[in-house]
């Protein structure tokens, strides 16, 4: 039986990381009808200080990212962070990653129980139609040929 207090999620938020990034590729576009990749760089992160008045070390690793694209929807947990927009406009994207939790107060890694959901900023998405023009060649052969 250990003596060590059993530490929750609300103990430890102090301790938590800081939120990281969304990014998109294309960075910042998005083209009607085609994918755009979303990705969250989320790493271990390991912070020491006191809880319970005991030294500690509290570790969270990131679970699972979740995807936000802005236009209702919300992509599953690992699956493929690609999405399809189905209008033109500017959506607000965001993710959030969930962590798990460990303490350590020197007698070796005790699990805190539950998760820490640590959401991102907003990101912009502007989301654009693509058209072409069909041409009979290129605008460099016939410089006055239809389309060009």
């Amino acid at each position: 039986m250990s003596l060590l207090p059993q530490a929750t999620i609300a103990d430890i938020a102090s301790f938590a990381p800081r939120p990281t990034a969304l990014t998109s590729d294309p960075v910042g576009y998005a083209v009607v009808g085609l994918p755009v990749d979303f990705a969250v760089s989320a790493s271990a992160h390991s912070a020491t200080g006191t809880l319970f008045d005991l030294p500690v070390t509290v570790r969270f690793t990131p679970i699972e990212t979740i995807v936000a694209p802005g236009d209702g929807a919300e992509l599953s947990p690992g699956a493929s962070t690609g999405h399809v927009y189905r209008q033109r406009g500017t959506y607000v994207a965001s993710a959030t990653v969930r962590y798990r939790a460990e303490v350590d107060f020197g007698r070796g890694w005790r699990a805190v129980p539950g998760t820490l959901d640590i959401p991102t900023a907003g990101y912009a998405v502007d989301v654009l139609e693509a058209r072409s023009t069909l041409v009979e060649r290129t605008c460099a052969e016939p410089p006055a040929g239809p389309g060009c």
